[in-house]
């Protein structure tokens, strides 16, 4: 089995399961239905978008265990998107119904080429809209790149910076 941090995001209402926060937890029960196994899911939170959307965002992370490797789960991860109504063209700044992206997994760093996937996620270390999350349901799993846990990478974040005099 393997353990993977999965990071959540919505900003656009869907029509059977309502606001993003609620797609969020329709999203988790997928994603519980789907090989996985949800071991647990963050609190969700409200954050402002990247690019030219407007629409305010929910994001939560889950911890699941499943037996794929990574880019199977990918592609599962993917089909959850599209039964949610995600459409992959355009702007990827665009607002969305679903966003579930592979963080961090228990076998450490990939690259795949043929997947289009990194593990770790190369932005993730900059957003606090992951890290939050993360903390609050592994504050001590690491990053594989920089060794650092995500307590520490959310820490410096948050940290206030000295004003240059």
């Amino acid at each position: 089995m393997h353990r993977y941090l999965i990071a959540l995001g919505s900003n656009v209402r869907h029509p059977r399961h309502g606001a993003p926060r609620e797609v969020l937890r329709a999203a988790a029960r997928a994603l519980d239905s789907a090989g996985m196994d949800l071991e647990v899911l963050s609190p969700i939170i409200a954050s402002a978008p990247l690019g030219p959307s407007r629409r305010r965002y929910a994001n939560a992370c889950a911890l699941v265990s499943s037996p794929l490797a990574p880019a199977a789960l990918l592609s599962r991860l993917q089909s959850i998107e599209h039964t949610f109504g995600r459409v992959r063209r355009g702007s990827p700044w665009r607002a969305r119904t679903l966003d579930l992206d592979i963080v961090l997994w228990s076998g450490g760093a990939l690259a795949d080429i043929e997947a289009n996937l990194v593990i770790p996620h190369p932005a993730y270390r900059t957003r606090p809209f992951v890290l939050g999350p993360a903390t609050t349901i592994a504050p001590d799993w690491r990053d594989p790149l920089t060794g650092l846990a995500t307590k520490h990478l959310a820490s410096r974040l948050t940290r206030r910076r000295p004003t240059p005099r």
